[in-house]
């Protein structure tokens, strides 16, 4: 089965600033906006907008915009008919100069959200952002990969490495797996397993050749026959947090404590990937 991006899925590398975008069909719900760069050393500000057109004093839905200004903060804000509305500023700053940083946009039906790894941000009238400030992935991105999947983890996993997940489920899906495994014993820190059938998304751990006891806790799932999903799994020293969409799906606690050993990310079943990064 050949794969079918998601509409408006149009990735841009290294490109040149500033930068204008215009977004297929325009935002609709559900969709996210994935930002990864580095902050300037000599910077004192830069902002991210969401706009409509691109002509000089068109009206901005919701502007983004960090500042290193001496009490350094982030700053959100609206442009209607050519006037800003009242900042709303958050002063506690995740951005430095000289690093690398991720940012997540998603949005919902009232508010833009991203995953919530760093405490909440206000964002202007009924705008609610958080954003999620995770290190730089170690590996260089994989589209359209075949299944089963194979990747191996180069460095071993690391706390605060993120694994970044994105494919299709086909209408026909039973189940799929994806497994985070020491390649030289074949155990698995991390086993996910969404079975279609049944509408569970299974939790578990294979040491020294047994399953542990399953978990299926979950608010809401991602996974349906013919549905687009994106997976964000990013290692804690004592967790494994998972998101999908955008929205946090639940947490791992690690059962395999050398999770360092782990070297191998395997994907395999009912599933058709259009992007891995590890």
């Amino acid at each position: 089965m050949a794969y079918v991006p998601a509409p408006g899925y149009q990735p841009t590398y290294n490109p040149t600033l500033p930068y204008y975008k215009p977004i297929p069909g325009g935002l609709s719900v559900g969709m996210s906006v994935y930002i990864q760069g580095v902050a300037n050393e000599h910077m004192r500000r830069f902002f991210v907008n969401f706009a409509v057109g691109q002509d000089p004093g068109a009206d901005i839905a919701f502007h983004f915009n960090p500042r290193f200004d001496g009490w350094d903060k982030v700053v959100f804000n609206t442009l209607q008919g050519g006037k800003w509305g009242s900042e709303e500023r958050k002063r506690s700053m995740p951005f430095k100069k000289g690093a690398a940083f991720e940012l997540v946009f998603l949005v919902l039906a009232e508010h833009y959200k991203g995953p919530p790894v760093m405490p909440p941000y206000p964002g202007p009238g009924h705008c609610h952002q958080q954003l999620n400030s995770l290190p730089t992935m170690e590996g260089p991105p994989v589209f359209n990969p075949p299944v089963p999947y194979f990747g191996r983890l180069q460095g071993g996993l690391t706390a605060r490495r993120t694994i970044i997940i994105k494919g299709y489920v086909p209408p026909t899906g039973k189940s799929f797996a994806i497994n985070f495994k020491v390649g030289s014993t074949g155990d698995i820190a991390l086993h996910i397993n969404p079975r279609m059938g049944d509408g569970t998304v299974v939790r578990n751990s294979l040491l020294k050749g047994s399953w542990g006891s399953e978990e299926k806790k979950i608010t809401h799932n991602p996974f349906g026959p013919g549905q687009f999903f994106d997976l964000s799994i990013r290692c804690g020293l004592d967790r494994f947090k998972v998101f999908a969409n955008g929205q946090h799906l639940f947490d791992f606690a690690h059962r395999f404590l050398a999770f360092q050993r782990v070297d191998t990310v395997e994907i395999q079943g009912d599933v058709t990937l259009s992007y891995v990064q590890i």
